[in-house]
């Protein structure tokens, strides 16, 4: 009997936590879900990212980046780690999701993507559904989510891009890089006019030649695409940005009074300066969408 009063007891007990949690308002600790893509490769586009993670993380931010990069998961790379585990092994029922989380420089939390993102394609509805439900616990008690997208404008990339609340797109001042994030901007609007896209110039030799170059983009944006790009601003060329990516560390540590350092942490005072938390409702019912459209 006393058996029986313990297991009902526990159950009890368990049932009161998940309600607890379920019920917890959703604006309680509000995430900012923020994806950083590019129009190209070769921008630093991912070198970026992982920075202006830590960057945050200096301000007192609670960061996790999510490599969300179906063909080239390269974040611990450049922060020179080797994560045992990926989201593969979520995906297969081997870990859960808070299991996986690899802890990196400054506290930063980071998921390592591996195969993980393409196996989520073909996982069932339930298993879906409990990746993103880990996933949504987990941002819950986060500051930042960065989404550190792959480049070009696949269905995938773009349909993960569409997810975030707002979308960072990477560039430098070459025709080419210049072409192809216009072509990200255009995509991007039409599916939806609303998406707030922010322009980082990276690799910065010619401050003028950049400037310009930004002013032709935000106002072709603006005359043909009837949309409003803002830049976030530019980070120099800095050849210890080079010598870090050879090192495997990230500049803003392994150079923190550099050019390149300086104008992160500069950036990243801006992105969080900028807005109020966006709820990260939302990005959780379009990651939902996202899956259940590209397995279609």
């Amino acid at each position: 009997m006393s058996d029986q009063a313990q297991r009902l007891r526990q159950l009890a007990s368990n049932l009161k936590s998940e309600i607890k949690q379920k019920s917890r308002p959703m604006g309680q600790h509000k995430s900012r879900v923020v994806a950083v893509t590019s129009g190209k490769g070769g921008v630093g586009k991912t070198n970026f990212a992982v920075n202006l993670a830590l960057g945050l993380i200096q301000r007192g931010r609670d960061v996790l980046l999510l490599d969300a990069d179906l063909g080239l998961a390269n974040v611990d790379v450049v922060l020179g780690t080797n994560p045992t585990y990926h989201l593969g092994h979520v995906v297969r029922g081997e870990k859960r999701l808070q299991d996986i989380v690899y802890r990196g420089p400054l506290g930063l939390k980071l998921i390592a993507g591996g195969s993980g993102l393409a196996e989520l394609l073909d996982v069932g509805e339930m298993e879906l559904k409990r990746f993103i439900s880990g996933l949504e616990v987990l941002a819950n008690q986060l500051d930042y989510v960065l989404l550190d997208t792959g480049a070009g404008l696949s269905k995938q990339v773009v349909s993960f891009v569409l997810a975030a609340d707002e979308i960072l797109i990477v560039t430098n001042a070459e025709p080419t890089a210049m072409t192809d994030a216009y072509a990200t901007i255009k995509v991007i609007s039409r599916q939806n006019p609303a998406a707030n896209m922010r322009l980082v110039m990276n690799a910065v030799e010619d401050d003028q030649e950049a400037e310009l170059a930004v002013n032709r983009l935000t106002m072709a944006a603006l005359r043909f695409l009837g949309v409003h790009v803002e830049s976030l601003g530019m980070v120099p060329y800095d050849g210890s940005v080079a010598r870090a990516v050879k090192a495997q560390q990230p500049y803003l540590l392994a150079f923190p009074g550099t050019p390149a350092a300086r104008a992160v942490k500069e950036l990243a005072a801006t992105l969080d300066g900028g807005q109020e938390a966006m709820s990260t409702g939302l990005f959780f019912d379009r990651l939902a969408r996202f899956f259940s459209n590209v397995r279609a």
